[in-house]
C-alpha cells in the first residue's frame, strides 16, 4: 500500500466526489473509498492535506488529476467578472474534475438519466456485483466495472432485473456497439464530433452526452445542462432561453474552454445552496 498526500485547500474529497461526476465511492473509515475500472482507493483529510491510500497510486494520481494546478483554474474562473461563478469557485476550491475511464462513464450515465443517485448507485453496484471480477482492498470485498463483452453475452431482460427499467435495451445495446467497435476511436475525436458519435447511440440524449465528454473524455469544452442548471442560468444569469441545447451554448461561448470546469463548480455550489 503506497500513499499520496496533496495540499487539501486544492483537494477536497467531499467537494470532488460528491459534485456529481462519480458514482462509485462509499463513505470508508475517516473518508471515502473510491473505484473506477477493477482499482479501488482509501481518500481522506487531515489538517491541511489530503491523502490517497492505494496499491494503484499512479493510476489515482492521474484520476484525480493531480498534475494541474487548480490554483490557477480557481483564478481563471474569478477572471470572468461573473459573481455567481467568483462564490462558487471560492467555495468550492477543492472541486477537481476527475479523470475517469470512458467506458465506464458511458454506461454510467445511461442509467443515470432520470434517475436518482442512490438509484443510479445501485443498479451500477449490481452490474459489477453480477459481472465484475471480486477483489479485495483493505480487507473488504469490491467488484470491478465489468467489460463490455462481457455485458454483451447478457440481454436486455438482464439489465432490467437490476432495476434499469427502460434503459435494459440502451445498455445492451451500448454494450453490444462497443463490443464491436470499442472506445479508441472516440479519444481522438473533437467535442463537438465525440458530441455528435456519443448522439448516435441508443438512449444517450444531449444531456448525457455532454456527461460523458465531460467526465470520461475530459472535454472541458463541454457543458451538460440538467434541471439545476436551467434554474441557475434563470436565477443568476437571467436568462430566458428554454432549449436546453441553446442554453448549452450560451455557457460554452462564454466559458470556451474552461466550460466543463465553470460547469462543475456552478452546479455544486446550486446544489449546495438550495
Amino acid at each position: 500500500m503506497n500513499t499520496i498526500s496533496y495540499e487539501s485547500k486544492f483537494f477536497n474529497p467531499t467537494d470532488t466526489l460528491e459534485c456529481g461526476q462519480i458514482f462509485r465511492f462509499e463513505s470508508f473509515k475517516k473518508g471515502y473509498r473510491v473505484i473506477s475500472r477493477d482499482k479501488a482507493c482509501y481518500i481522506y483529510s487531515e489538517g491541511e492535506k489530503t491523502f490517497i491510500e492505494s496499491d494503484d497510486c499512479d493510476y489515482f494520481y492521474n484520476f484525480f488529476d493531480l498534475d494541474r494546478n487548480y490554483g490557477e483554474i480557481i483564478e481563471k474562473m474569478e477572471s470572468f467578472g461573473v459573481p455567481v461563478l467568483c462564490r462558487a469557485a471560492s467555495a468550492a476550491k477543492g472541486l477537481r474534475l476527475l479523470n475517469q475511464d470512458p467506458e465506464e462513464m458511458i454506461f454510467s450515465f445511461i442509467i443515470s438519466q432520470n434517475n436518482n443517485i442512490p438509484r443510479i448507485k445501485k443498479i451500477i453496484n449490481g452490474l459489477c456485483r453480477e459481472l465484475g471480477e471480486e477483489r479485495e482492498f483493505m480487507g473488504e470485498r469490491y467488484y470491478a466495472f465489468p467489460t463490455a463483452a462481457k455485458m454483451a453475452q447478457k440481454d436486455a431482460s438482464f439489465f432490467k432485473s437490476l432495476g434499469a427499467g427502460y434503459r435494459d435495451a440502451f445498455l445492451f445495446d451500448t454494450a453490444c456497439r462497443i463490443e464491436r467497435e470499442g472506445v479508441e476511436r472516440l479519444k481522438n475525436l473533437s467535442a463537438d464530433d465525440l458530441r455528435k458519435e456519443l448522439l448516435s447511440f441508443k438512449g444517450i440524449g444531449p444531456k448525457v452526452a455532454d456527461c460523458i465528454s465531460l467526465f470520461g473524455f475530459k472535454k472541458t469544452e463541454s457543458f451538460p445542462v440538467d434541471t439545476w442548471i436551467e434554474k441557475l442560468y434563470r436565477e443568476d444569469f437571467l436568462g430566458e432561453l428554454k432549449d436546453r441545447n441553446k442554453i448549452s451554448a450560451y455557457f460554452k461561448n462564454a466559458f470556451g474552454e474552461y466550460s466543463g470546469y465553470v460547469q462543475q463548480y456552478l452546479f455544486y455550489f446550486k446544489r449546495q445552496n438550495l
